[in-house]
């Protein structure tokens, strides 16, 4: 999913990172807001899940 977003959204992005975790945590913030959290859904994310609320905020 990584290489997906980074491919569709690449030019819009100043800075990127993975911080590592355990217990199955992905989550998913811009500007200091959460978009996606696994933990709240408790299921993988499909990448329109990720995308769509990204190109929203641009």
């Amino acid at each position: 999913m990584v290489d997906k977003l980074l491919e569709e959204f690449e030019p819009n992005i100043k800075s990127f990172g993975l911080i590592p975790s355990s217990g199955g945590a992905f989550e998913v913030v811009v500007d200091g807001d959460l978009i996606y959290s696994k933990l709240e859904t408790g299921e993988h994310a499909e990448y329109e899940q990720v995308a769509a609320p990204l190109r929203d905020r641009l």
